[in-house]
């Protein structure tokens, strides 16, 4: 690259001194010199002048001696008696009519022609460093080629998602051996589109598919497809398919799908833009080619529910994987794969990190892996110790500790209680995760402290009393603060946040609240990303101030609960404070007295 930038260089420094030579000598050979008739006249008479040329308004005289190689110019209107006196002297005269035509082109050609190349040699150098290739290129599909050395990755580097390494088992199999699977008239799927939330492996899949079949491996975002010229996106997918079929058998794999496969006819201007074109032509091309010559499809995307519905017909992409986010047994796979890569201290067991992490996916484990390491190397040690995990899952959840946030003595004792009323809670309700840390020192942009429960194990349905023991879970800092103090802080905001969420799930979702009777007013979909989309209201009026009101009453409901068991433990409430205002951090061991003597609600 540098190379090549330093010919360009010499290339521009070539041109531009040929052009200053170029210049001086046309201005050497045009210019002239302008005298007074009467010196013309004077000239004359001397002999000086060896022949003359007249136009419609000058005489231009080429000298006997040229003085530097100047012709001398008289801007004079001819006079009838100059021929004669032309003759006289004994000079070679003629008329000429001067056509300016080729002089007028140049004057505009000329500057034209430089200014366009010094924009085209700028607009190549930008091109050519944002990766577009250049004009002749910016139709030809920027993916990049792999080959079986060069991805680096096999199914034995992809753990907890045993069900999608199954399914793309068999696209392996047809791309090492298509003859037995083309015995019984079967054919493999054209497409293949992997769906799951970001950081579940989708990419690592699909690159460990093309490792493990050993052919060529076509890689491209979805989003290299769309460009501001109309048309460009469809040809990049045509000579995407023309590069694959030349080197099949190989696996296209489009990354972030939804960037160019969102349903038409959803955008503002209508249908007939590029995306809808690029998109036209994807379905095109999935319906041309055939599959027994060993081409296969590949996709990912996080946003399924934005596809056009035409992509995911039988035909096109005939399958669907998801790759969800793992288990416990599925994490705790991941971490075996990703802890081969440190050096874990004697004793340290992978599953207790994988309970403490529900919900976390592969890249969120890989990070905790990394974190934990980077702990341990920080203070000195020799090995990555289980307390290293358990700092990181708190940095990653909580946030980092804000040690230079110094909090009044009354803030202090504020937040104790807050953080110790969710624990007692949680201690006394049957059937609540443990509670596993409690510290009142301020972690993350808001969060003053904070209560970490394990689960026990993974859950994938919650009975409406499971969710009620949530919610007083929730409330219990709150609960806290008004049995002790009497009065509210603005340090239950989170909380109550998450509570409302709960409730209103509760009333407009799972059909738990009888007055409103088993029906769903929400016709919001969940999305991989879970980030809500804003939706129109479908009840009346009427209908709204009844869940406002149920959702009001179950909240109050929690609190009242919750309320109820702080006053009972009172006692352990202040001693539980008072432990946690002197330590700042209390950890499970430190927390089974208090536990002991909290009495089951």
């Amino acid at each position: 690259m540098q190379k090549h930038t330093q010919v360009n260089i010499a290339y521009l420094i070539f041109a531009f001194f040929a052009i200053m030579l170029v210049q001086q000598w046309w201005h050497q050979v045009q210019t002239v010199e302008v005298v007074p008739y009467s010196q013309f006249e004077k000239l004359l008479q001397e002999s000086k002048i060896s022949e003359v040329v007249v136009s419609d308004q000058t005489i231009t005289g080429t000298l006997k001696s040229p003085q530097g190689g100047k012709s001398t110019v008289v801007a004079n209107i001819v006079q009838p008696q100059l021929a004669d006196r032309l003759s006289k002297y004994d000079v070679k005269f003629t008329r000429v009519y001067q056509s300016t035509f080729l002089r007028d082109l140049l004057s505009w050609v000329v500057p034209a022609l430089v200014f366009f190349g010094v924009w085209f040699f700028l607009v190549r150098r930008f091109a050519s460093q944002q990766g577009m290739g250049g004009f002749m290129n910016i139709g030809k599909s920027r993916a990049k080629v792999y080959v079986e050395s060069k991805t680096g990755v096999s199914f034995a580097d992809v753990a907890g998602v045993d069900e999608a390494k199954a399914e793309l088992q068999e696209v392996v199999e047809f791309l090492k051996n298509p003859e037995r699977y083309g015995r019984l008239g079967a054919r493999i799927p054209k497409g293949i589109l992997l769906i799951g939330p970001p950081g579940t492996g989708k990419t690592l899949l699909a690159r460990a598919v093309a490792g493990e079949a050993g052919v060529s491996f076509f890689s491209i975002s979805g989003s290299e497809f769309v460009e501001m010229f109309v048309g460009v996106g469809a040809a990049r997918v045509r000579d995407l398919f023309e590069q694959a079929r030349q080197k099949a058998p190989a696996i296209i794999f489009i990354d972030e799908l939804d960037a160019l496969g969102r349903a038409r006819g959803s955008g503002m201007m209508g249908g007939h833009d590029e995306k809808e074109q690029t998109l036209n032509q994807l379905l095109s091309e999935l319906d041309g080619f055939d599959p027994s010559i060993g081409l296969v499809l590949l996709a990912a995307t996080n946003r399924p529910e934005i596809l056009d519905p035409a992509q995911l017909r039988a035909g096109r992409f005939d399958r669907q994987v998801l790759v969800d986010r793992p288990e416990k047994i599925g994490r705790l796979q991941i971490l075996r794969v990703h802890a081969k890569k440190i050096h874990l201290a004697e004793g340290v067991e992978l599953e207790q990190v994988a309970a403490l992490t529900p919900g976390f996916s592969g890249a969120d484990l890989a990070n905790l892996i990394n974190e934990a390491a980077l702990l341990a190397t920080r203070r000195g040690a020799d090995s990555v110790t289980l307390n290293d995990f358990t700092q990181a899952v708190e940095r990653i959840v909580a946030g980092l500790e804000k040690r230079s946030r110094v909090l009044n003595e009354s803030e202090r004792r504020t937040v104790a209680y807050h953080e110790m009323g969710h624990a007692l809670v949680a201690m006394s309700l049957p059937g609540s995760d443990p509670v596993h840390k409690i510290s009142i020192i301020p972690r993350g942009i808001g969060a003053l402290g904070y209560t970490i429960q394990r689960p026990t194990e993974d859950r994938f349905l919650m009975t409406r009393e499971e969710l009620e023991n949530k919610m007083t879970v929730l409330l219990g800092g709150r609960g806290a603060e008004t049995v002790v103090f009497g009065h509210l802080s603005t340090g239950a905001a989170d909380d109550l946040a998450k509570v409302t969420g709960i409730a209103r799930s509760m009333a407009l979702r799972y059909g738990m609240v009888e007055k409103l009777g088993y029906v769903s007013f929400d016709d919001e979909r969940p999305n991989l990303l879970g980030v809500p989309m804003a939706q129109a209201r479908e009840y009346s009026e009427d209908t709204a101030r009844e869940i406002d009101i149920a959702v009001r009453d179950i909240v109050h409901s929690a609190f009242d609960r919750a309320v109820v068991i702080l006053t009972r433990e009172r006692d352990v409430l202040e001693r539980g404070a008072k432990l946690l205002l002197e330590k700042e951090t209390l950890a499970e061991p430190e927390l089974a007295e208090l536990k002991a003597a909290v009495r089951p609600a």
